[in-house]
């Protein structure tokens, strides 16, 4: 299910939204550009309703929940419509209660100790966070050397100039961005801008 939902596109917009009546313009500014898929960030207090609206209101547009660090998020998250959830890090608690959970799960790792965690856990598709401080593109082909059975999404400092760096490793999956949603752009509800840039970020991807 997860893997499904990871290649509806090579880009997954992380977006955090503080008004809730942004949601559903945002996503479907996204949808018209192209991606049809969107992380919502649980780091205001309208994540939740942002991810039940779009739930509800944008058909064709998949949603998941980010910055998920407790079993309780996992649930509010997956109660409010999200189709997947993302962490930046992996706790044993957490995953045990994701293995017991229907919904896609995306955990993060940093580094290899992280990763040998993950795949006890029987995860195999991992969020690689805070990518460019973590050691980039570099730091996935040495990891994907010694677990081929790996598949990453890199996130954090990951943009249009450097993300064909990451789309270069076959076991890259797709990546996660902020930088088609901005903040600036998100203020002034420039949603034409935002379909612009995601129309954009889908043509220079190169598989």
């Amino acid at each position: 299910m997860l893997e499904n939902i990871l290649k509806i596109s090579p880009i997954v917009p992380v977006v955090t939204i503080k008004k809730v009546e942004d949601a559903v313009p945002i996503a479907k500014a996204l949808l018209a550009g192209g991606i049809g898929v969107i992380e919502i960030t649980l780091r205001t207090d309208a994540a939740l309703k942002a991810i039940a609206d779009v739930s509800k209101n944008v058909s064709g547009m998949t949603v998941g929940a980010g910055t998920i660090s407790n079993p309780e998020q996992f649930k509010q998250a997956t109660d409010a419509g999200a189709k997947f959830i993302v962490t930046p890090g992996l706790t044993t608690k957490l995953a045990q209660f994701a293995q017991t959970q229907k919904t896609a799960f995306l955990p993060g790792v940093a580094t290899i100790s992280e990763i040998m965690h993950a795949r006890e856990n029987g995860f195999s598709y991992l969020k690689f966070f805070p990518a460019s401080l973590a050691g980039g593109a570099p730091a996935i082909k040495q990891f994907t050397s010694l677990f081929s059975d790996i598949q990453f999404c890199p996130t954090g400092g990951v943009n249009l100039e450097n993300m064909n760096e990451y789309f270069s490793i076959s076991k890259v999956v797709c990546i996660g961005g902020s930088w088609i949603t901005p903040d600036s752009l998100i203020g002034t509800k420039n949603w034409s801008e935002i379909e612009r840039l995601s129309a954009e970020a889908i043509s220079k991807v190169k598989r």
